[in-house]
């Protein structure tokens, strides 16, 4: 018996509602991938890549997961974007971050965010957002929807929390930078397993989420140097990858309606790491294939000198006055 079954006054949104609900998992999935490339990608570029990124990669990985395709045959546990959305928009914002090739001055120049503080602006509406999206996608008002909120909020607040303490032991100075990024790590790892899991299962992937995550944003990073602007695949891919796998490990069929690693069915670890498997290769493929066919036409990178003035002025004729 799952959840939902002894809820009997569950209502199921309209059909056109999933559908406008839908849409917005693209549009912030294709979003995502120009977090890897900000500062050097050519806007027309990347407009050209969202269009053939969105019908070649997004859609067919969509349809294989939530809408009865090979993957969902199979028993993949997805229940929010984890391979959807986030590990899908992170290896592909790696790929595209080497295609094009890292920014003028990394490693050796400043290159923090401008403002803090837009940061921390932008991670509250996400962090509210997220309750939709996770929320919402029981598809029904009922205790399953409930508790993925409960779960989101939880794995968040886990993961902000274990960013800044590594943060604190290591650097003796935890930053808000990293606590906000802890807790979009948390957000993110939670995604997949959010309707599958109890709460106290959400605290421990959140914990696991700003250890992960720290560790891929920063020893990763450094080791194999790659310049991930805003460490989409570092937080949202390293993060969906593993809530996939944690959602096969801790999944609760009284919630969700199938066991996990801890419920006895061992199975459904392995049937995560297949749909892992899938995504990366999938969208990483389709990734690479679909920037050297828009290189053919309009060049990716902006000039050097385009870079250093900046995009905003150079693609947009726009200033922070």
């Amino acid at each position: 018996m799952t959840m939902d079954s002894v809820n009997p006054a569950a209502k199921t949104i309209p059909e056109a509602l999933f559908m406008l609900f839908q849409m917005t998992f693209a549009i912030i999935t294709v979003a995502l991938v120009a977090g890897s490339v900000a500062d050097r990608m050519r806007f027309s570029a990347y407009l050209w890549f969202s269009v053939g990124w969105f019908i070649f990669a997004y859609v067919p990985l969509a349809h294989w997961v939530w809408g009865g395709g090979f993957l969902a045959s199979a028993g993949v546990l997805d229940f929010a974007g984890g391979l959807v959305v986030h590990l899908s928009a992170g290896v592909s914002g790696l790929v595209a971050a080497q295609v094009l090739g890292r920014r003028h001055g990394y490693g050796s120049e400043n290159l923090s965010p401008f403002d803090p503080s837009l940061a921390v602006i932008g991670t509250g509406l996400l962090w509210v957002g997220w309750f939709g999206f996770n929320g919402g996608s029981a598809l029904t008002v009922s205790s399953r929807a409930v508790m993925a909120i409960i779960a989101t909020h939880l794995s968040a607040c886990a993961g902000a929390l274990t960013w800044g303490a590594i943060e604190w032991a290591t650097r003796r100075k935890p930053s808000v930078l990293g606590m906000i990024s802890g807790a979009v790590a948390g957000l993110g790892t939670i995604t997949p397993a959010s309707g599958f899991v109890e709460p106290w299962h959400a605290v421990i992937i959140g914990v696991i989420a700003g250890l992960v995550c720290f560790w891929a944003c920063t020893w990763l990073k450094l080791r194999f140097k790659y310049d991930d602007s805003l460490d989409v695949f570092g937080v949202h891919g390293i993060g969906g990858l593993t809530g996939t796998l944690l959602a096969g490990v801790f999944a609760a069929s009284a919630i969700g309606g199938t066991a996990g690693l801890f419920e006895g069915h061992p199975q459904q670890l392995l049937i995560q790491l297949f749909g892992v498997v899938v995504t990366l290769v999938w969208c990483g493929g389709v990734t690479f294939v679909l920037l050297k066919l828009v290189s053919v036409f309009v060049p990716l990178r902006v000039s050097l000198q385009q870079e250093l003035e900046g995009l905003d002025i150079s693609q947009h004729g726009e200033a922070l006055q």
